[in-house]
């Protein structure tokens, strides 16, 4: 079996830019840091698959069409129920951030369901984790926007370590400038 999601997966410097704003974060909020390694923006959990299973996934995401797309994470988040500070972008236009974004999770999420892969129920929420078990008394602010040139996603499969999961990028597709999807 193999524990997998489809994510969007940021550059170095993006990964070291969002790793140091969940340290200056959970100085006031505590909690457990997400490693700069692990920093991704979830389309599609699978969940625990058979081996088989992946290869049906990644001939999913290979008839995605979806443009690149520019995201702004210019918001942090807190959800007290389950304790996760995260970073997302303020929706708009009745879009969660993107509306490219939301295309592609809804494309990808569409393709998984009709291949009857089981996905979960409740809607899209783009973040990227920051912290988890965190226990913040008010609502943290956002310092200053981050700019995130998304030209890819990638299918990640989670293995367990001493130090928590650790993710291996199985597969890698590019987005296409609609000039090619032509």
């Amino acid at each position: 079996m193999k524990r997998c999601f489809f994510a969007l997966w940021p550059d170095a410097a993006l990964a070291e830019a969002l790793h140091a704003l969940g340290k200056a974060v959970h100085a006031d909020c505590g909690g457990r840091l997400m490693r700069r390694d692990t920093l991704h923006l979830t389309l599609a959990f699978l969940g625990d698959l058979p081996s088989d299973r992946v290869g049906e996934a990644m001939r999913v995401a290979d008839a995605i069409a979806a443009e690149p797309f520019d995201l702004t994470l210019d918001r942090l988040g807190y959800w007290k129920h389950n304790r996760i500070l995260w970073a997302g972008g303020v929706p708009h236009a009745g879009h969660s951030m993107s509306p490219r974004l939301t295309f592609l999770a809804d494309a990808l999420g569409a393709g998984l369901r009709e291949a009857g892969f089981s996905l979960d129920a409740r809607s899209f929420a783009a973040h990227v984790t920051l912290l988890r078990d965190a226990r913040c008394a008010g609502k943290p602010l956002m310092p200053q926007p981050f700019a995130w040139q998304v030209r890819d996603f990638v299918l990640a499969e989670s293995k367990p370590s001493r130090e928590g999961a650790r993710y291996e990028i199985v597969a890698r597709w590019p987005l296409v400038p609609p000039q090619v999807l032509k």
